[in-house]
Parts: C-alpha cells; sequence; structure tokens
C-alpha cells in the first residue's frame, strides 16, 4: 500500500501542470546555464530531459541544443585533427583523435535538430538561423571532403545560405556567409579555367614541340638523303669522265703500253743469251769471245754488203725480173 501510494503521488508530481511547468522552465534554465557556460555536453542532456522526456515544445531550446551539438561535432579542433590524421595519422595524438572521433557522434544530434526546426518552426528568425547554421556544416564538411563530393557539399551550404536569407532577409551572418561562399566558388571556377587553360596550352606547345622535332628530324633525314645520293652521282660520274679519258689516250696511243697492265719485261738481247749459252756449255771466256767477235764481225760484213747491193744503180733498160 504504501509502495502504490509513492508511485501515484510520483505520477501526480509529472502530471500535474504546476509541477510540470516548475520542472520544466528549472530545466530550461539550467540547460542555458550550462550553455552559456560552454559546457555544451550537459546542456546537451538538459535539454534533451526537456525536449524528450518532458515533451516541452520550445523552439529557443531546441536551437540552443542543436547548436551545442554543431560546437562539439564541428568545432574547430574536431574537423581539423580528423581531417589531418586522414592525410598524416601517424603525426597526431591518438588520444587527442579519439576525442575528436568521440565528439563527432553530436553531429547527428545538430544535423536532426536543425532539420526539425527549419521544417517544423513557424518562427522565421529560428529557422533562418538554422538555415545558416546547416550552411555551416556542409561548407565545413566540403573542406574535408573527397574531391568528387566538394562541388555537391558547396553547392548545398551555398543554398542553404540563400534559404536564411529569404526566411529572414535582416540575418547578417546568414548573408555575409552567402556572399564570401560566392566568392569563394567564383575564384576556384576562375582558378580551375585559368588551370585548365594552362594545361591545354602546356599541352598545345608540347604537341608543337613534339611535332617541329619530328619536322626537323624528316628535314634532317632528307638532307642526309640527298647529300648521299649527290656524293654517288658526283662519284659516279668522276668515274664515268676518268673511263672516258682513259678511252681517248687508248685512241690517240694505241701502241702505248696501258698504265694498269702489268710491266712487260724487255726482251734480251741476242749476243747475250748466246754468251749465256756458251757459258752453259762450259766454253772458257776466251773462246767464248773469239766467237762472239767472230759472229759480230760476221754480223757487219753482212750489212756492208747489204748497204752496198742497195746503192748499185738499176739498170732500167732490163725488166724488174
Amino acid at each position: 500500500m504504501k509502495y502504490l501510494l509513492l508511485t501515484v503521488l510520483l505520477l501526480t508530481s509529472i502530471t500535474d501542470p504546476v509541477t510540470r511547468i516548475a520542472k520544466s522552465n528549472a530545466l530550461k534554465k539550467e540547460a542555458k546555464s550550462f550553455y552559456d557556460q560552454k559546457e555544451f555536453a550537459k546542456a546537451i542532456e538538459a535539454y534533451g530531459q526537456l525536449l524528450d522526456s518532458l515533451g516541452t515544445a520550445d523552439d529557443d531550446a531546441q536551437l540552443n541544443l542543436a547548436n551545442a551539438a554543431y560546437f562539439l561535432a564541428y568545432g574547430d579542433e574536431a574537423l581539423g585533427l580528423l581531417s589531418a590524421a586522414k592525410k598524416n595519422p601517424e603525426a597526431l595524438d591518438s588520444a587527442a583523435v579519439g576525442g575528436a572521433s568521440e565528439n563527432l557522434k553530436y553531429a547527428s544530434i545538430a544535423g536532426n535538430n536543425y532539420d526539425a526546426l527549419t521544417k517544423n518552426s513557424v518562427n522565421k528568425e529560428i529557422v533562418s538561423s538554422a538555415y545558416n547554421q546547416k550552411g555551416i556544416i556542409n561548407f565545413k564538411q566540403s573542406e574535408i571532403a573527397e574531391a568528387k563530393d566538394k562541388e555537391a557539399f558547396t553547392n548545398q551550404a551555398l543554398n542553404d545560405f540563400k534559404n536564411a536569407i529569404k526566411k529572414n532577409p535582416s540575418n547578417e551572418s546568414a548573408r555575409y556567409n552567402y556572399e564570401l561562399l560566392k566568392k569563394l566558388i567564383k575564384q576556384q571556377e576562375e582558378q580551375q579555367q585559368k588551370d585548365d587553360q594552362n594545361q591545354d596550352q602546356n599541352k598545345d606547345q608540347k604537341d608543337q614541340k613534339d611535332q617541329e622535332k619530328k619536322d626537323q628530324e624528316k628535314k634532317d633525314q632528307e638532307k642526309q638523303d640527298q647529300e648521299k645520293k649527290d656524293q654517288e652521282k658526283q662519284d659516279q660520274e668522276k668515274q664515268e669522265n676518268k673511263d672516258q679519258q682513259n678511252k681517248d689516250q687508248e685512241k690517240e696511243n694505241p701502241d702505248e703500253q696501258d698504265p694498269n697492265q702489268e710491266n712487260k719485261p724487255e726482251e734480251q738481247d741476242p749476243l747475250e743469251k748466246l754468251k749465256e749459252k756458251l757459258k752453259e756449255m762450259n766454253i772458257s771466256p776466251e773462246k767464248a769471245k773469239m766467237i762472239l767477235e767472230a759472229l759480230k764481225n760476221n754480223e757487219i760484213q753482212y750489212v756492208q754488203q747489204n748497204k752496198r747491193k742497195a746503192t748499185k744503180k738499176k739498170d732500167t733498160s732490163k725488166p724488174d725480173w
């Protein structure tokens, strides 16, 4: 009976409107205090009890809950550490990276509550603030995203900032973010266009140099071929001229010995041949000399007799025969 009475009293205290409002106000004040002191984890817990356990509908409290989760998930150190760890994991303290990863669990809390406010809240200023924060989140995601995903995150961020301005044109933070991101996108596009132009220009220059090199190599080869042909032609003409000169010389001096032929040995004097023959027959030099002189005297007499016969006048009264 005692336990039943205690349960009834507890349920009565929760469902009692006065008690519920009082507890709600107390939680709201406590959560706001944690939030202002930047004790965001305690603020999230207090706001969670206020919105979920008590079922209090409060757009300001939900925006603070989302902002507290945002600071824990997307703080300056959280994304920076994770991005650096991805590039060079060995250079970072594992405890610091682990803490940053743990804080990222609040990303879904922030995103879900910002989405809920943009869809359900009738307070345009709160909706505008929620859109602005969504834009900041998407921009931060674009900074650490893969190259293929960067453009999608950037475009979504720009669209979020635009919606924030539409909902509340006096939201200067959203307007500043929108103009700044537009300028950044334009700079990136111009830089990309410049890089593409430089790449195309470098490619054109390379292609031109390659073509010039091929043309020069072709010219050099053609020049070498022509020089070779000219040299062969000159050599052929020289040989033909030489052959013709030899032919002309042979016609002018038919008895002249061909310079290309081997020198023929001169014929030996008959007396010398006879002298050698006598020597081979073992005739003494004195006797050989006598024989040679006798032959020589006979030859002289023979020549003189022929001369006398040739000088004798011909008798014209007699026939030749």
